[in-house]
């Protein structure tokens, strides 16, 4: 589990974070939503150890990040793997290369064993002969596939995704959302994902922190969202005709 309590972030005058507290579970899709200026991205990063935060606390299974010294903070990077925005895959590596570099960076292991871990973990997202492809050859969705595999070939207790579906088609978004719920539930990750896609929200939003302006504005389950009073995040999750209909649907079902 990851505990956030009374988080703040701010650039010069401009205060970001305004006293975030929640948690993020392990074993579950985590998401992180909100429009765009809402503070998600900060959020995100503070959790990373990317950028250093004014006031509050951020506790890995109960180590409070700020506390540990050079070794622990390094020790706890090395269970940390990140699905970044736009894939980030090293140009110049082919797919296997890609995949191996956590390895070569926190382990010792032989180039066989890194190999023979690298060959898993891309078998479980379904690359199977694409190891020797250059990032260029493949698709969006098997560059977000390779990006995972290298996201959890380190065997990471904490997933990050950065928007994974950015740049998907409908269908192929779907896939790679469904993959991470597997992995999730099947390694017993604490995964947190940031997005804006209320696909993502729906199909896997097992909880849910809403942001606005700064603030946790509410969190909840993706179940909870139907049910929920809160207007500034019905105005963002119903903003499109398609989810007011399914929000009347799932209500007038319940009644």
């Amino acid at each position: 589990m990851i505990e956030v309590k009374d988080l703040h972030k701010s650039f010069g005058e401009s205060h970001i974070l305004k006293g975030i507290s929640t948690n993020f579970e392990k074993g579950k899709t985590n998401l992180i939503i909100g429009q765009s200026g809402s503070g998600k991205t900060v959020f995100l990063k503070c959790l990373l150890g990317l950028f250093q935060y004014e006031e509050g606390t951020i506790s890995y299974e109960g180590k409070v990040f700020q506390n540990l010294d050079k070794d622990e903070k390094g020790d706890l990077r090395a269970e940390i793997g990140m699905v970044f925005q736009g894939s980030a895959l090293f140009d110049s590596m082919t797919i296997l290369e890609n995949v191996m570099f956590p390895l070569r960076m926190f382990t010792k292991q032989s180039e066989s064993e890194m190999q023979d871990r690298a060959d898993i973990v891309l078998k479980r997202v379904n690359l199977i002969d694409a190891h020797h492809k250059m990032p260029n050859e493949a698709s969006g969705g098997m560059q977000k596939r390779v990006a995972i595999a290298r996201a959890i070939v380190n065997n990471p207790k904490y997933l990050f995704c950065d928007e994974p579906n950015s740049g998907l088609d409908p269908k192929t978004a779907i896939i790679i959302d469904n993959l991470v719920k597997e992995i999730t539930e099947e390694f017993d990750i604490t995964t947190v994902i940031n997005s804006h896609d209320m696909n993502s929200v729906m199909e896997i939003g097992e909880k849910i922190v809403f942001l606005k302006d700064g603030v946790k504005a509410w969190e909840g389950s993706r179940q909870n969202i139907f049910n929920t009073d809160n207007e500034a995040v019905t105005n963002f999750v119903y903003s499109s005709e398609l989810f007011k209909k399914v929000r009347k649907m799932y209500i007038e079902e319940r009644n």
